[in-house]
């Protein structure tokens, strides 16, 4: 399977405390996503947002992959 194979099927939680709703989607539509919803729902501002465990969990591996832990 290709880097962009994997993208494509890596599903990530998006969350919208305002809105009530957790939806997901391919990881190569995240921005995407992300800047849809909080156009049409929140006049812009950044209120929905990747799963906040995704996002520390995200950060601590990139934080162990730059040997900064």
């Amino acid at each position: 399977m290709t880097d962009s194979a994997e993208d494509e099927s890596l599903d990530v939680p998006i969350v919208c405390e305002v809105c009530e709703t957790t939806t997901r989607v391919p990881l190569s539509d995240l921005a995407t996503a992300l800047k849809r919803h909080n156009e049409t729902r929140h006049d812009g501002e950044d209120v929905a947002s990747v799963d906040p465990a995704i996002k520390d969990e995200l950060a601590r591996l990139a934080a162990e992959d730059l040997d900064l832990l």
